[in-house]
């Protein structure tokens, strides 16, 4: 079996492997992103204080799960930060065989399985207050949520900044290559203005129509638009946790290159893996069958060079045997 490098240099010879040998740093991760997670950490976490203290101070239910719903957007921004942390800090790590990217994928997973728990909490105190609706101070607890969602602009300010910067240095990625880690905190931002919203929707509505019960409603609505969006996260970082990647463009790209040959049929690849090492980086494993006596590892290494988001490739290869005549 033949192995060979795509990206990155040895940064010490040894033993004449220096063409081949090379780190495993396939994604530098984002100082930008980790100093905005960890500052709207701390911003969210004390609006989350003022707004539990104020729906249960105001009787608010709407206000209250706010509130909570924050804390639970305390706790996961509060990982994403420790992710990019922890990436960063074993990133040279060499037990980490494809580097460290995926830690940040982990805690964009783990955000959304906990935004499916807080929708669920949401849903069961709104229906309990369907059914035992209590007295509610509008005026105080619309200020409250008012000030929460300009909080919550503020925050999704932050992060826009921190996913803009990223960006203008990753121009070239494909559809796939965004930071999931950056954008499960976006996400809980954003879920905490909309249910924000609702909360001064359905105060508003309690306070000038009377309409006790759209309290709880909105909670509920709002419990829906966090399982949903919630939903979509576990899908995209689930995708990239059990690799399944082969229906992403970057293999069909990896097939055209290889296989064109100046002998049609002269090369065809017998088996093929590829999966995802950082944000819009990809390493591959393809075995290789062919009747060109002179394709090498190094041959197919420039073939595929073609395309810079593949970063790792191992690549083997096997000559069809010769036709007597």
């Amino acid at each position: 079996m033949n192995k060979t490098k795509l990206r990155g240099e040895a940064t010490t010879p040894t033993d004449g492997l220096s063409e081949w040998t090379h780190d495993h740093l396939f994604d530098e991760g984002s100082h930008q992103a980790e100093r905005g997670t960890r500052l709207v950490m701390w911003i969210t976490a004390a609006m989350m204080v003022i707004e539990i203290v104020a729906g249960w101070w105001f009787n608010s239910m709407a206000l209250l799960a706010d509130g909570w719903h924050m804390s639970s957007h305390a706790v996961a921004i509060g990982g994403s930060a420790f992710a990019y942390a922890a990436a960063r800090r074993y990133a040279r790590d060499p037990r980490f065989a494809f580097g460290t990217w995926k830690i940040e994928v982990l805690a964009g997973f783990a955000s959304a399985i906990f935004l499916l728990g807080v929708a669920a909490m949401m849903v069961v105190g709104s229906v309990e207050r369907i059914f035992s609706p209590q007295s509610i101070h509008y005026q105080e607890a619309m200020w409250v949520a008012a000030v929460g969602l300009l909080v919550n602009i503020v925050c999704a300010m932050i992060l826009g900044g921190a996913h803009e910067h990223h960006d203008h240095h990753h121009g070239h990625e494909h559809a796939h290559g965004h930071d999931l880690n950056l954008k499960s905190a976006y996400l809980h931002v954003i879920a905490d203005a909309a249910t924000s919203v609702l909360a001064i929707v359905a105060l508003a509505g309690g306070w000038i129509y009377g309409w006790s019960w759209l309290d709880p409603v909105m909670g509920i609505v709002g419990a829906t638009l966090v399982a949903i969006w919630a939903k979509n996260l576990i899908i995209e970082t689930g995708k990239v946790l059990l690799d399944r990647e082969m229906d992403h463009p970057v293999v069909q790209e990896i097939r055209e290159v290889v296989e064109t040959a100046p002998e049609a049929g002269a090369t065809e690849i017998a088996d093929l893996h590829v999966w995802r090492v950082g944000k819009s980086n990809y390493a591959c494993a393809l075995t290789l069958v062919t009747s060109d006596r002179g394709l090498t590892p190094k041959r197919v290494r420039e073939q595929l060079a073609r395309h810079e988001e593949i970063v790792h490739a191992t690549i083997e290869i096997h000559l069809r045997p010769k036709v007597e005549t």
